[in-house]
């Protein structure tokens, strides 16, 4: 290694540069943790290294895209740093899609390996077969190499190999793809620049700690929330524990959080939800806790009130984004989470933001555009799909889609999907808004709104409804009587429908496509 070399990696602003700069700092803390698989910086960066090199045996180097089939386990974050050592593209892959989706993405990706746990190896495998794409299975086991075949182990020191490495920070580091809600998913490219700018974006929101942080990391890896908290926590160094792969268990999460004396979590709402009546059906010491975060759906007044109450030494922080953004753009304070109730926050450090009409004017405060984007967190654009990139950037800022009002004081409020919005008889109707009225009914356990044709209005909206177990679905007169009181006339669904379950896609949004083609799985009653 040359001493320009050494030079030239200490400036790298990559997670493989701060894997390196901890090992040396603090190689005896511990990195990352799962279960009762541990990792020190030093440990970390002599597997990430070793990794790498054995990705390099098997041909792949700069530009080669690397899939990520497996569930939550420190493996997964050996693999997702050993892959950008390699200066390779990781592109993570949800363990729970069928082999058919999963091959769709190695195909659209180009995949040239994909590494696999052993509970996905069969699926992987399955997804690979019909285009020959190698699959090597990955172990945390530190009696088996990361990886097989094995690298070469370090002759030096692990740090300094790794921050010689040339990688190039404008060059993209994953492709997220996009849940597909409305159809096939999308690769989100995001270079090590993007990871770099959310890293600073959620350094201030989550106030991580420098040298004290513990962060849980609760969210399935392949998810751009997990990625999302996983970049910055690198950067400064925490240490990042890892929930396994399984259903979601409140005690097992307060447990883990009162082990590890851990001071950071995001969470979605309903999650949140379990957590307090666990806590207070069993306390632990959680008194480490600072910032208790959520986001992906709006919490109630009540859900706030009973975490300050649990959990009152955390500040409570929403955090709303998409993959696109890498994925934050919006925070709300906890000194602002209940008098600013549904609000998703201020736009982010970093994040340019507007809220526009069709042609692209910025529309007055309290009325309903289209929030779009600049900032460098933006992706770089959507992997072999100029046109949906161009169609994104139209006008030269990233159309998010989400339609939203921002109040007198800047907070942001969001009213819909644009794709979800329904247009009647010239007047737009707003989904998750009609769907927030309906969803207090006493029988429904879920509602989804979606637009169908009309001869005379062109569209109408249709509620789609999932019963209580146990009570009778309401009719539509019923529904619409619910609501009246809140929704003027033209919002009001003029259909209902039952479903045993609504369809969702593996990151568990709800497919609204195939509610407005009458495809729902578990069948529509009318």
């Amino acid at each position: 290694m040359t001493e320009f070399a050494a030079i030239h990696g200490a400036r790298g602003g990559h997670w493989v540069a701060h894997l390196a700069r901890h090992a040396h700092a603090r190689p005896g803390t511990i990195a990352v943790r799962c279960g009762e698989t541990a990792r020190t910086w030093h440990r970390l960066a002599e597997r990430v290294l070793e990794f790498s090199r054995a990705l390099a045996h098997l041909g792949i180097g700069a530009g080669d895209r690397v899939a990520f089939v497996m569930g939550n386990g420190v493996e997964y974050v050996e693999s997702l740093l050993a892959v950008s050592a390699a200066g390779a593209i990781g592109v993570p892959v949800n363990p729970r899609l069928t082999a058919a989706e999963t091959a769709f993405i190695l195909r659209d990706c180009g995949a040239s390996l994909v590494l696999a746990d052993a509970a996905c190896e069969r699926l992987a495998a399955d997804a690979a077969a019909d285009r020959g794409i190698r699959v090597v299975r990955v172990s945390a086991a530190e009696d088996e190499p990361a990886a097989d075949p094995p690298g070469v182990p370090a002759a030096g020191s692990p740090a300094d190999e790794l921050a010689a490495l040339a990688v190039d920070e404008s060059a993209p580091a994953l492709i997220m793809y996009t849940s597909g809600t409305t159809g096939r998913p999308k690769g989100a490219v995001l270079t090590h620049r993007n990871l770099l700018a959310q890293s600073q974006t959620n350094l201030v929101a989550f106030r991580f700690e420098m040298y004290d942080e513990v962060y849980l990391c609760a969210s399935p890896l392949f998810h751009i929330g997990a990625i999302g908290g996983l970049a910055p926590a690198l950067l400064v160094g925490a240490s990042v524990v890892v929930m396994p792969t399984g259903a979601f268990d409140a005690g097992e999460h307060l447990d883990a959080m009162a082990e590890h004396g851990v001071t950071s979590v995001f969470l979605v709402p309903t999650q949140w939800q379990a957590l307090v009546a666990e806590q207070r059906r069993r306390p632990r010491d959680l008194s480490r806790l600072r910032v208790a975060a959520w986001g992906a759906a709006p919490a109630t007044d009540t859900l706030l009130r009973e975490m300050e109450e649990v959990f009152g030494g955390a500040d409570l922080i929403a955090l709303f984004g998409q993959t696109e953004m890498s994925p934050v753009t919006c925070v709300l304070e906890g000194k602002d989470a209940r008098r600013k109730l549904g609000s998703v926050g201020r736009p982010a450090p970093g994040v340019w933001a507007r809220v526009v009409d069709t042609e692209m004017k910025d529309v007055p405060a309290g009325e309903v555009g289209e929030i779009v984007y600049r900032g460098p967190g933006l992706m770089s654009g959507y992997w072999n799909l100029p046109e949906a990139t161009a169609e994104a950037f139209a006008g030269g800022w990233f159309h998010s889609g989400d339609l939203v009002r921002v109040d007198d004081e800047g907070f942001v409020y969001v009213v819909d999907r644009l794709k979800d919005m329904v247009i009647t008889g010239g007047e737009n109707v707003y989904c998750t808004e009609v769907e927030n009225v309906l969803a207090s009914h006493p029988d429904i356990a879920e509602v989804a709104v979606v637009g169908r044709p009309h001869p005379r209005w062109g569209e109408t909206p249709v509620a789609v409804v999932v019963p209580v177990p146990g009570r009778p679905a309401p009719s539509i007169g019923e529904l619409r009587d619910h609501a009246r009181r809140e929704l003027a006339a033209y919002k009001l669904p003029t259909a209902v429908e039952t479903v045993e379950r609504l369809p969702r896609n593996a990151s568990g949004k709800v497919l609204k496509f195939e509610l407005r083609d009458g495809r729902a799985d578990g069948g529509l009653r009318g």
